[in-house]
């Protein structure tokens, strides 16, 4: 028997295990997000991805999709406390998107256009982040990092290396690279790992590939996020 959640009015099938997020994905449906993969545990952090379920705010990411359930997602209210969440990821951190050398190519930027945040909210913070460039393949840059913990899922539950993790609480909570000198190049960390590849925003870059495609000509300078993220095969 064929099971379905509906989301904004629009019947969405699921299959058992699957969470609202997986069924509307897989339907074509876009759900903000920016910690979510499809490839890993679901996490729930970043919490862009709340919609209502019979007038209760979840994680989509997290919910196991049930028969009947009626989701709202695409409506004023969620989408105003979403921009609220980007805004405060752009100020809590020093994202400075035109010298960023992952423009066009970052799901945080792609995100905040989708919502309509065109310009700063909040005051700035301009924390004081440290940059990594001690590894001769890979550089860290803390000011782009947003805490989703992709990379410290990709580095221990695909590539078993545990290189990195989180430190601190709150506005005091920072990556950290799992070596007693604190440095990146001091861990076996490589290029090709998954933790490598799964940064949504400009905290993890490979060296030397920044401009290979020029600002104007990559992802997301020509497609919304919701086009490429609802794609069949899309992790």
């Amino acid at each position: 028997m064929n099971k379905s959640i509906s989301i904004d009015g629009q019947t969405i099938p699921f299959a058992d295990g699957q969470t609202i997020m997986d069924a509307a994905l897989a339907a074509g449906v876009y759900i903000p997000h920016l910690c979510h993969n499809p490839e890993f545990k679901p996490h729930g952090s970043c919490k862009l991805c709340t919609v209502s379920v019979n007038g209760r705010n979840v994680a989509s990411c997290t919910m196991p999709a049930g028969e009947g359930m009626v989701v709202a997602n695409n409506t004023p209210e969620l989408n105003g406390e979403r921009q609220a969440l980007v805004q405060m990821l752009f100020v809590e951190g020093n994202h400075i998107c035109p010298a960023c050398e992952k423009s066009g190519n970052c799901q945080l930027q792609a995100v905040a256009y989708q919502l309509d945040v065109m310009s700063p909210h909040y005051t700035h913070f301009y924390p004081p982040r440290e940059v990594d460039a001690s590894h001769p393949d890979v550089f860290l840059d803390r000011n782009r990092c947003i805490l989703c913990e992709l990379c410290v899922r990709a580095s221990r539950d695909v590539d078993g290396k545990n290189v990195f993790g989180l430190s601190g609480r709150g506005i005091g909570c920072r990556l950290v690279v799992n070596a007693d000198s604190g440095r990146l190049g001091d861990t076996d960390f490589a290029v090709s790992d998954k933790a490598a590849q799964v940064c949504p925003t400009g905290a993890i870059l490979i060296k030397r590939q920044g401009f290979k495609v020029p600002i104007g000509e990559r992802i997301f300078d020509h497609r919304h996020i919701s086009e490429v993220q609802t794609e069949p095969g899309h992790e």
